[in-house]
């Protein structure tokens, strides 16, 4: 996990917004070749000489996609980098570069932001990108952060969502439903905090769980692993919103439909403990809970024997007709029509 450093305060007025920026990216260098030009200027000067850019961009809002309470700063950081970078490995692309906008309130001191960015900070460097800049402004109610990140891949390299066909394996990396159990954890311990702020929390046997939820990684290996496998997928996704919300999307885009079979998806054996505890589905946990940030891809049937072993690799079933439909295959060969839970921010939405 990322230490927390202690934190004086500065009031952001006392810096100003040029002498704000200087501090956030004091310690900033670009690194990378297609980095022409990064902080500094009025815009960022990239050169990918002659491949396709992928592009993408997350809005990460306090009280809706966080809670201070329990999400260090530090760590919010590097998530709201790894939220971004999962998109562009997702196409099957290199991630190169960032741009980060803040908005804060003057609840938070310059210190705090400083944290924030260590935590930016920290995750260029694990995942070799350049932040080639941003912005800063004022928040009249809580903690804003925009993050858009850049990547690079040949045409040919590209997976889309829509390039699924009829009889092509479904596949995830990783195991599936660990990130929201910590977070069930954690708004658990909040609950408990509130009645007596004198308890301490004995989180160690929860530690895998937690991780999952504040800090996150972003699967950049798998382009590479897949490429040295000889196995190019047919469509990709990354799951952010819940395994079966992507599998629609796979379908939707791809005009397939999908059997999914319960017993082949991958669990940590944490997260079945834990749901035991909470006396929740894990089934529903996996499909539904979202934020693993794994990658969800489809390959050809003749791809089998190069991926059946690999223990990234977890096939969960397999790509059917469109007028089939999308289904569930229950452990007890029950077949549930597939619907799609996933956690909704606009549900969050309320009036001030």
């Amino acid at each position: 996990m990322i230490e927390d450093s202690p934190q004086s305060r500065t009031k952001l007025s006392e810096l100003g917004e040029f002498g704000l920026i200087d501090l956030l990216t004091k310690n900033l260098e670009s690194k990378l070749p297609s980095t022409i030009k990064g902080i500094g200027d009025d815009a960022a000067v990239l050169n990918f000489e002659g491949k396709h850019t992928i592009l993408t961009t997350d809005l990460l809002v306090e009280g809706v996609h966080f809670d201070l309470a329990y999400m260090p700063l530090k760590h919010l950081g590097y998530k709201a980098v790894m939220v971004n970078l999962s998109d562009v490995y997702a196409m099957n692309a290199v991630a190169t570069q960032i741009t980060v906008g803040i908005a804060c309130s003057n609840r938070f001191p310059a210190e705090a932001l400083e944290e924030l960015y260590s935590g930016i900070e920290l995750a260029a460097k694990m995942y070799n990108i350049d932040v080639v800049g941003g912005d800063t402004t004022s928040s009249t109610k809580g903690l804003l952060i925009s993050v858009t990140a850049l990547g690079v891949a040949d045409k040919e390299d590209i997976v889309y969502r829509s390039g699924a066909k009829p009889n092509d394996l479904l596949v995830v990396t990783g195991d599936l439903g660990a990130a929201y159990m910590g977070l069930q954890i954690l708004e658990r311990e909040k609950e408990v905090f509130k009645v007596n702020p004198n308890s301490q929390p004995d989180l160690d046997a929860y530690t895998y769980l937690i991780e999952r939820q504040l800090k996150p990684e972003a699967r950049r290996d798998i382009s590479g692993l897949l490429k040295s496998l000889e196995v190019k997928p047919t469509s990709m996704i990354d799951i952010s919103d819940g395994l079966s919300s992507e599998i629609m999307h796979l379908c939707k885009n791809s005009k397939t439909g999908v059997n999914l079979f319960e017993d082949k998806i991958p669990l940590d054996p944490s997260v079945i403990s834990v749901c035991e505890e909470f006396d929740i589905d894990s089934t529903t946990i996996a499909l539904s809970g979202g934020e693993d940030y794994e990658l969800l891809f489809t390959v050809a049937q003749s791809d089998f024997e190069k991926i059946k072993a690999n223990p990234n690799f977890s096939i969960i079933g397999h790509m059917t007709e469109e007028n089939e439909g999308m289904h569930l295959v229950t452990r007890g060969n029950t077949k549930i029509p597939l619907i799609a839970k996933g956690w909704n921010a606009m549900e969050n939405d309320t009036e001030d």
